[in-house]
């Protein structure tokens, strides 16, 4: 072989092999474009995750502060219901006691006729 058959064989190959290593840089820096917003991506999802466990520990907050204010209520209920027995018992004795009064009116009232 020649060397101008060599030449423009060389010659011939290398507008392609032009081609195929510009096609190359170009794919590796979009390929490096779509690790980096890959890469954003991640760390945006990484805020996310971190806000949505924020939101988490307030709501367990606020949860444990109803508890204790609901405690809070039913403990005062239930000073509310033994106030009312009591009440209750006091009228039951009072209302006895008014009975038996009346009772010994009306049979002394009786024992008169």
């Amino acid at each position: 072989m020649s060397d101008t058959q060599l030449f423009s064989i060389a010659l011939a190959a290398l507008p392609t092999m032009l081609i195929v290593l510009v096609g190359i840089l170009i794919n590796n820096s979009r390929l490096g474009d779509m690790n980096s917003r890959l890469g954003d991506m991640n760390s945006r999802l990484g805020d996310m995750n971190s806000r949505l466990n924020d939101m988490g520990t307030r709501i367990d907050d606020l949860r444990a502060h109803m508890d204790s204010r609901f405690a809070d209520v039913d403990r005062r209920f239930d000073n509310v219901d033994r106030r009312f027995d009591e009440m209750r018992d006091l009228w039951r004795s009072e209302l006895h006691r008014v009975e038996e009064v009346l009772d010994a009116r009306l049979k002394h009232i009786e024992e008169r006729d």
